[in-house]
């Protein structure tokens, strides 16, 4: 029986091909598969449309993009033996990263704690972003994935989604975008929520309904729509749906800077704190410029504003000149948020007072935006070489908060 919110086959479109189930279950087929030389294994895989999973190669058998060119068999062949496609190439070039941070974690009962933080640092490092995405689509603007951006930001908030989803959706989205070439701006939308709707199902315990997500598109997406965006996803990004994201990386700094006892799975932080650096962090992702820096780096520069230099390099194990340029970027943006003030931390019906910061909150950040490149433009050759003072936004006392700033 499938969980709530899980794609069933009844909800699948009927025009849509499946794979066999029962050539999938032939265990000694597969066996023998995995006997057979690499290359010839690779032939069978495609030409014969040998599939031992739901990730299948052959455009015949896995759904299709439509927005994009199918590849012939001998191009997949092509491609999967000169390393650029599978799940084999995926995990065995990451495997042998080495880790170039000591780990800041306390002595774990259940696991190494050198082995926890290398294996974070690894996924890390395994899922990347293309700063020049938009240039593969010349009918889109940077500003348009920031309107979406925003706008995913206000239906999690809606639904009471978790900050993770919404970053497990626009990590989905952006990655997905560089698989792709000449999107159009209509399409925007549906990749967005189909985007938002696998992050659901990946990080909520009961994610929405589908039609849920198709109503809040007022229209103009369908529910069919929806589903076969969904696995046209997942297959451009080879089913890899477990990134680091910048709030997952909060977390664990926020955890080790307010480490009270050795047990560190148990948040001990303050709640507003978090939820004002996660503003920041919500704020610098509707840019596009935030696609140059890593997961692990975005969190560690945001929480620097908050906090000290000293206290960053000790829960996240990065030097200054590894910070430097991102914390000089972050700038503006803290800028824009100390004037505009933070929205706070809110209160939500049915959700737990202490689970509350983990949800999605939407604030004006368009708004917050348009004075972000106002300051780039007036601060761009001063921010090049003067100071940056830490804990630039320790919130303010009362006299000095704009009018309207919550306390």
């Amino acid at each position: 029986m499938p969980r709530k919110g899980q794609t069933t086959e009844s909800d699948l479109p009927v025009d849509v091909p499946k794979v066999n189930a029962t050539r999938s279950r032939k265990r000694k087929a597969d066996v023998a598969i995995h006997l057979q030389d690499p290359d010839e294994e690779v032939v069978e895989m495609t030409k014969k449309k040998q599939c031992g999973s739901q990730a299948c190669w052959n455009p015949e058998v896995a759904y299709t993009n439509p927005y994009q060119r199918i590849p012939t068999p001998d191009e997949e062949v092509e491609k999967v033996t000169a390393g650029h496609v599978g799940f084999a190439d995926y995990h065995f070039k990451n495997i042998l990263v080495t880790p170039t941070r000591a780990s800041p974690l306390p002595s774990l009962c259940w696991a190494s704690k050198d082995d926890v933080w290398n294996n974070l640092l690894k996924k890390d490092g395994a899922y990347t972003h293309d700063i020049h995405v938009m240039d593969r689509h010349p009918s889109l603007q940077p500003k348009m994935r920031a309107i979406l951006l925003d706008w995913l930001m206000e239906v999690c908030e809606v639904y009471k989604l978790h900050r993770e989803t919404f970053y497990l959706a626009q990590d989905y989205f952006d990655r997905f975008m560089a698989t792709q070439t000449n999107v159009l701006k209509t399409t925007l939308q549906l990749i967005g929520i189909s985007a938002l709707f696998i992050a659901a199902k990946m990080e909520e315990i009961y994610p929405p309904k589908l039609y849920q997500f198709a109503y809040v598109t007022d229209g103009a997406c369908m529910e069919e729509e929806i589903l076969a965006m969904e696995m046209i996803i997942m297959k451009e990004l080879n089913w890899s749906l477990s990134p680091m994201t910048p709030v997952s990386w909060l977390n664990i700094y926020m955890q080790v800077a307010y480490l009270k006892t050795e047990e560190v799975l148990i948040p001990q932080y303050p709640e507003a704190t978090f939820v004002q650096i996660t503003e920041l962090l919500d704020l610098c992702t509707l840019d596009i410029k935030s696609l140059e820096f890593s997961s692990g780096l975005l969190a560690a520069s945001a929480l620097f504003h908050f906090s000290s230099l000293e206290l960053v390099e000790k829960v996240s194990g990065l030097k200054w000149s590894e910070l430097e340029k991102c914390v000089r970027w972050m700038v503006p943006f803290a800028m824009s948020i100390r004037e505009m003030g933070s929205t706070g931390l809110k209160s939500f019906k049915g959700v737990p007072p202490e689970d509350t910061h983990n949800i999605q909150t939407h604030a004006a950040y368009l708004d917050w935006l348009g004075k972000v490149y106002t300051y780039q433009v007036v601060d761009v050759e001063r921010s090049q070489s003067s100071p940056i003072p830490s804990g630039v936004l320790t919130p303010p006392p009362s006299s000095e908060k704009p009018d309207g700033t919550p306390s």
